[in-house]
């Protein structure tokens, strides 16, 4: 099944639906409950065996319980093919579940989306765009069709978006000539024509080289800091883990884990790091001392020190010593995002794209 992209909030193209526009057509779903609304919510998004399965019987979205903490920095974390972006899907209301509830900001979806998409800012699946009209224009057709935008100051909101996003140079540029890291710009630009109390980005340094890839992360921490509540999804660890507070870890349309990103670091065990130029004498000892899952590289050792006793570690630095090994640095180094997520599902997983 293919989904059209979205972007800002906005109907945008054919082929694409803006967030706060009308659902894709289809029938109405069928909850057998629904989230009650809630005056104010800690949770800006709240979802309870969110299921989704497209015809076919293929199950895209398996008893989703989400909760997405005001004021957090989200990251939804899982490989592509894991369900993030039908998940988004839904609780944006472009998509009907099959069963289970989903509140965003409070109010149940998709039955609110008149009134809760106006609040928030989208990029989904990548920017919908008109490639013979310039960013420019793009942006101003976009906030246009916004009944809640002020036409006075449109022009200002316009610029000051493309400044955000380091289009202001280009923004007279046909957007067919764009490439695919500046249409991800010029879409996240239309997520921030306006102040939105719910950010939701799908993928957003898509495309991008390694420095626009910064200054996207350093704008999310611009955003939250200003109050807005970011919901990112990504494939890619250093992604979450450098701009997220809190996150969630997806696999096969279920949902694994989530809370906050030092959480779910501590789930993981710390590895034992040994700096020496004698790393096939330390390996031995490590060896004897039941240190596991030994990698050797040209100046250390890791492994895991799950078979330590308590005081294991001042005894082995000091049986390395012993052993002629000359020990240029020594010590646990804490568990990371990817080691958590290779612990809960046993797979490998990509840290940088």
């Amino acid at each position: 099944m293919t989904e059209a992209p979205v972007t800002g909030d906005v109907t945008g193209p054919a082929g694409g639906t803006g967030a706060a526009g009308r659902p894709a057509p289809g029938p109405a779903p069928t909850p057998s409950a629904s989230p009650s609304r809630t005056s104010p919510s800690d949770d800006v998004i709240r979802t309870r065996g969110l299921t989704k399965r497209f015809p076919g019987g293929q199950l895209a979205v398996d008893s989703l319980d989400l909760t997405v903490p005001r004021g957090s920095v989200f990251g939804f974390l899982g490989p592509n093919g894991s369900g993030k972006t039908t998940t988004i899907r839904m609780l944006m209301g472009l998509i009907a579940p099959t069963s289970g509830v989903a509140a965003v900001l409070g109010s149940p979806m998709p039955q609110s989306v008149a009134t809760v998409l106006p609040r928030v800012g989208a990029l989904i699946e990548g920017p919908a765009l008109y490639g013979f009209l310039t960013g420019r224009d793009n942006l101003v057709r976009f906030d246009a069709a916004d009944p809640t935008a002020d036409p006075r100051t449109r022009r200002d909101r316009v610029e000051a978006a493309l400044e955000r996003v380091g289009l202001g140079a280009a923004s007279g540029k046909k957007a067919r000539a764009y490439s695919l890291g500046m249409k991800q710009r010029l879409g996240l630009a239309s997520a921030l024509l306006r102040p939105r109390e719910l950010l939701v980005l799908d993928e957003p340094t898509n495309g991008l080289d390694p420095q626009g890839m910064r200054e996207i992360r350093a704008l999310v921490r611009e955003v939250a800091a200003e109050g807005t509540t970011v919901f990112l999804s990504s494939h890619l660890l250093d992604e979450i883990e450098q701009v997220c507070t809190h996150a969630a870890v997806m696999s096969r349309g279920r949902l694994l884990v989530q809370g906050t990103v030092a959480e779910l670091a501590a789930r993981a065990q710390g590895r034992l790091v040994v700096r020496t130029p004698d790393t096939a004498r330390a390996a031995e000892v490590l060896g004897a001392y039941e240190v596991g899952s030994l990698v050797v590289e040209e100046d250390r050792i890791v492994g895991e020190p799950a078979g330590l006793a308590e005081d294991g570690l001042p005894k082995l630095c000091a049986a390395l010593v012993e052993a002629g090994v000359r020990v240029h640095g020594f010590g646990l180094e804490r568990g990371t995002l990817e080691d958590a997520f290779v612990a809960l599902t046993g797979e490998g997983f990509d840290v940088a794209g």
